[in-house]
């Protein structure tokens, strides 16, 4: 793998490593993430495996989540 990069095909990343932490019970569509080597986090769709990876770095991760946990994506549910 020469390059990792946002919108790159997600196949290009392999099959292993993928986790579903996100599983929203709609048939088994979900978003599968994985960490990469550097430290970065690899997003696809599960149901399009093959699609587009978007690559986040650490700290783009951790302050998603952490806003998530305090609720700044609460609006994406109403």
């Amino acid at each position: 793998m020469d390059r990792i990069y946002n919108g790159m095909p997600a196949r290009e990343l392999g099959s292993e490593g993928w986790h579903k932490p996100w599983s929203g019970g709609n048939g088994g569509n979900c978003i599968e993430a994985m960490k990469l080597a550097d430290g970065r986090v690899a997003v696809r769709q599960s149901a399009d495996p093959d699609g587009p990876a978007l690559i986040y770095t650490h700290g783009e991760i951790a302050a998603f989540i952490q806003g998530a946990k305090a609720g700044q994506a609460d609006f994406l549910l109403r």
